[in-house]
């Protein structure tokens, strides 16, 4: 989804009692009704501190670095650097925004396997020193423009090459070239990162991934450097039950090859894990197309009484705005009628979900099961900040989505305890009572 670079001092909305996200959507359903029944989205603040406190419990021994490329609303930012998360930016843009936020240079990564010298340089002028690289030409670069940068070697691992259908990383080969070249430039090498992506479902991918970073770790101490930092990357979908097969996949491992007395920090990247259930956008219908489908499946023009009707339905949002993640290979998440009066024993058909544009680039959904719904009705598209791949800070939207804040009593509470006041620690916050 399109992050939501709402301008700063917004308001977050504290529900109250048996208040839910859901009693949000309705009102502003409502609300929009009587007007322009634009798009919206609502934003569960809370879900971020229960995010960071499942973290906690289970990855006690790993701090997260966030991935601001993931969502870099202000909301976001804000809260996870309240939390004390550090970020992973992938160019000036993402840091200057993080630094704007009161993060210190020590907590945020400069990323990206080919990064600007304008990038560099802005890097090394606010003390960013950690930055990644996994090849020669970049590491010349990084001495030219940052000759004081703390590096970080990203190593490859086949499950991420595949699903990324090119090289990113470098073998283990490569890493000693490297290793042996940066110290005859002077740079610094202080550790290894590594990205396993959450759709590997094979536990030995960490094991190949981890025994390499140990072997750079060795590399890099027999040529005289401080090796403090292992990142194991941004391998976590979000779900607790993928969290845990994650965890007990590296814990076994990381004692033998990074047991505390090593003095070895280890960091990971949770991008969608804090985001993904975050953001829920509603949309309105704005059209629809009844078209037929014969016994054989196949199109037909005009719809008999032995056919399946199928329905196209265009929405007030689409691929050129909350849903452009889909363009670059994001997944859609099916979509729920947020339509009061339907029954339970109403029919599904087969339907195609389109936005506004009439561009055949422009289908959200491909195929769907839904009720026969009509030009006005609301879809509602939970999870939506894992389409999110960011856009400029300082693009300029007019038609983006209002995003409307909220955060339960329960979860703000949670965040005092937790040393978090709100309006102290966050000072683009304003924190105003839910009226229905």
């Amino acid at each position: 989804m399109k992050d939501f670079t709402d301008e700063p001092n917004y308001t977050v909305e504290l529900l109250e009692g048996r208040t839910t996200l859901e009693d949000v959507i309705d009102n502003h359903i409502y609300e929009q009704a009587l007007v322009e029944k634009n798009a919206f989205v609502v934003a569960d603040l809370g879900a971020l501190m229960r995010q960071h406190v499942l973290w906690r419990n289970s990855m006690p021994q790993v701090r997260p670095f966030y991935p601001v490329r993931c969502n870099s609303s202000p909301a976001i930012i804000e809260v996870l650097a309240a939390l004390g998360v550090g970020f992973v930016c992938a160019n000036k843009a993402e840091a200057t925004q993080v630094l704007n936020s009161d993060v210190a240079p020590e907590n945020i990564i400069l990323s990206g396997a080919c990064k600007q010298l304008a990038h560099l340089k802005y890097a090394a002028k606010n003390g960013i020193s950690y930055l990644v690289c996994d090849n020669e030409t970049e590491l010349c670069k990084i001495t030219r423009a940052h000759p004081n940068a703390k590096l970080l070697l990203q190593v490859s691992t086949e499950p991420h090459a595949e699903e990324a259908s090119m090289s990113f990383g470098c073998s283990l080969k490569s890493c000693r070239h490297l290793l042996e070249m940066a110290k005859e430039l002077g740079v610094q090498v202080v550790g290894v990162t590594f990205q396993v992506p959450a759709s590997c479902k094979d536990p030995e991918a960490y094991t190949h991934a981890l025994s390499d970073a140990r072997c750079v770790f060795d590399m890099g101490e027999e040529l005289g450097f401080n090796m403090s930092i292992l990142d194991v990357g941004g391998g976590f979908s979000g779900s607790e039950t993928q969290l845990t097969q994650v965890h007990a996949a590296m814990k076994p491992l990381l004692e033998a090859y990074f047991p505390l007395m090593s003095g070895v920090s280890v960091i990971a990247e949770p991008g969608s894990f804090y985001v993904s259930s975050t953001f829920t956008l509603a949309v309105n219908v704005i059209g629809k197309e009844v078209v037929a489908r014969d016994r054989q499946d196949q199109l037909q023009d005009k719809l008999t009484p032995n056919d399946e009707p199928e329905f196209l339905y265009y929405m007030s949002d689409g691929v050129y705005g909350s849903f452009v993640g889909k363009l670059l290979g994001g997944t859609v998440p099916l979509p729920s009628v947020h339509k009061t009066s339907m029954a339970s024993e109403e029919l599904l058909f087969s339907s195609s979900l389109w936005g506004p544009t009439c561009d055949m680039l422009d289908q959200v959904v491909e195929c769907c099961l839904l009720p026969e719904l009509q030009v006005g009705d609301w879809l509602i598209f939970s999870n939506m900040a894992s389409l999110s791949y960011g856009e400029p800070t300082t693009l300029s939207n007019p038609d983006k989505p209002n995003v409307y804040y909220t955060i339960a009593t329960a979860d703000w509470y949670d965040m005092q305890e937790a040393g978090i006041p709100i309006e102290s620690t966050m000072k683009n916050f304003s924190l105003v009572q839910y009226d229905m």
